[in-house]
């Protein structure tokens, strides 16, 4: 019976619409995190008879006609760029990127990628890095006897040495944005490679036309709603239980009608 498989592709998009909710929720509090949306479109129809075709020598058309669906499939999970709140922390090396663009972060095997988690630390050559120890690039190393350090809102970086009031540029930290962010590719620990779906990163220095600005001491959280996950989850659960329903009840005609079958 058609309704078995089609009741079934119902249940497997549920279910992979659950996944992305969960993922949603557990990153609540992951800085930068950006939430994903499941998307379905209908499978191809059996077209059992044809709307407009004609149903007599006068010329009538079948004004509807007879299309069994075959049932849903999964398109995409893309990311809605939405910007989130920024949160104060104090931390000198917590930036946060308010409007567009990403972070451009150097990777050991010489790749970049690009975060909007702006959370990040020194180490011990004096270089500003991201939590797993990746250089933000372009490469910015503060001298070791700073007193302190200030980003400012067009990214340029500076340091007030011992005996000094006057604070000096030590770096510039730079942006990429691209035509569609929702084409990036998620490899984890909050960072994104560029895709021929994204485009290639057009850099730039914060502040400029086009780009973001930043908030030292501050933090983007996640752009994950509580209230609106969990309402999709809700749907999502009902949407998988009456596919069940539709399961259960085609198998109980199918027995019905092997049992008259064998009477």
């Amino acid at each position: 019976m058609r309704a078995l498989h089609t009741a079934a592709t119902g249940m497997i998009a549920q279910e992979l619409n659950v996944q992305v909710i969960s993922n949603n929720i557990a990153n609540m509090r992951t800085t930068g995190y950006k939430r994903q949306r499941a998307e379905f479109q209908d499978l191809l129809y059996e077209h059992v008879r044809r709307v407009g075709t004609q149903t007599s020598d006068q010329g009538n058309i079948l004004p509807a006609g007879i299309e069994l669906g075959s049932g849903v499939k999964t398109v995409g999970t893309p990311r809605l760029m939405t910007q989130g709140s920024l949160v104060q922390t104090g931390k000198d090396f917590d930036v946060a990127i308010r409007g567009e663009g990403f972070f451009k972060i150097q990777l050991p095997d010489g790749r970049t990628a690009y975060t909007r988690d702006g959370s990040f630390e020194v180490d011990a050559q004096g270089r500003i890095v991201t939590a797993q120890g990746n250089v933000v690039s372009p490469g910015i190393t503060l001298p070791q006897n700073a007193t302190s350090v200030t980003i400012n809102a067009q990214g340029q970086v500076s340091a007030t040495l011992p005996g000094s009031t006057t604070p000096t540029q030590v770096g510039q930290i730079e942006l990429g944005i691209f035509i569609n962010k929702a084409g990036l590719q998620a490899i984890g620990d909050s960072l994104y490679f560029e895709t021929p779906a994204s485009g290639p990163a057009q850099n730039g220095n914060p502040g400029t036309e086009g780009f973001g600005n930043l908030q030292q001491g501050n933090l983007e959280q996640a752009n994950v709603e509580a209230v609106s996950e969990i309402s999709d989850l809700i749907a999502a659960q009902r949407a998988y239980e009456m596919n069940s329903k539709v399961i259960s009840a085609a198998d109980q005609m199918l027995s019905a009608t092997s049992n008259l079958l064998r009477s």
